[in-house]
């Protein structure tokens, strides 16, 4: 019997800035409903990873395929590609003219020519869920830094991604705020979805990852399950990395 295709699949994947080499022969595979994080030192790959994989940054070597298509073949539709992941980066990047609603149903709307009441409708239960529906007629700057990263977790989800990614969406919140995004990050686990995070929450990393990757100056370094990799790391530069959150009791 065969396995099943993995959702992504990054087959050693090169980015250069210039003679700079920022990835250099990442692998990487998330199966359906897996929650894959992704850890290091910044500057160490996590977030141009995450760009290549969402076609934001062209590869310069390697391949990434999603649910078995090859989407670094230039022949790709990058748009279609794109309506297929959800991106959340660290700057929440919602209009600021627009309302919560606004913001959320503006992909139904715009891309997936949904009916204005029947993206609403959509997006009110969505709100709801995340326990934003009575937000949803605010505009951001009424929202805490929580709310907001909230919302845009809502917006790349009112167009059903197949695969959602996350670069340090908690890094711009103040403490106390971080633990409401988690929680929804953690629902969003539970129902099944499939997630590429990036993050230095390592607790959380712990509680919440099927796998943890370990990226070092644009390569895996090492990979395994969170008691793994968090608490038994093998390679001397993950026990280095995680010594700091050691100390800090954030480990």
């Amino acid at each position: 019997m065969s396995s099943p295709v993995p959702v992504l699949s990054c087959q050693q994947v090169v980015k250069r800035f210039g003679e700079l080499e920022v990835l250099r022969g990442v692998n990487l595979e998330v199966a359906e409903h897996e929650v894959v994080v992704l850890i290091g030192a910044s500057g160490s790959g996590k977030s141009t990873l995450l760009r290549c994989i969402n076609l934001l940054e062209t590869v310069d070597d390697g391949v990434i395929v999603l649910d078995g298509q090859d989407i670094t073949d230039p022949r790709v539709n990058r748009d279609l590609v794109r309506r297929r992941i959800g991106v959340v980066f660290q700057a929440y990047n919602l209009f600021p003219h627009r309302t919560v609603l606004d913001n959320v149903t503006m992909a139904p709307r715009f891309v997936h020519r949904m009916t204005r009441p029947a993206a609403e409708q959509a997006a009110m239960t969505l709100l709801a869920r995340i326990g934003l529906a009575d937000k949803a007629r605010e505009f951001p700057d009424r929202l805490s830094g929580g709310q907001q990263q909230r919302a845009a977790i809502a917006r790349a989800l009112a167009y059903h991604p197949r695969l959602l990614l996350l670069d340090e969406v908690t890094s711009a919140l103040d403490p106390e705020l971080v633990g409401e995004v988690l929680a929804l990050i953690r629902d969003l686990k539970s129902q099944g979805m499939t997630i590429v995070m990036a993050t230095h929450e390592m607790t959380f990393a712990r509680q919440v990852a099927d796998r943890v990757l370990f990226l070092h100056d644009g390569t895996v370094l090492e990979s395994g399950p969170p008691e793994q990799v968090l608490e038994h790391p093998v390679e001397p530069r993950t026990r280095q990395f995680l010594a700091r959150f050691i100390e800090g009791g954030r480990l």
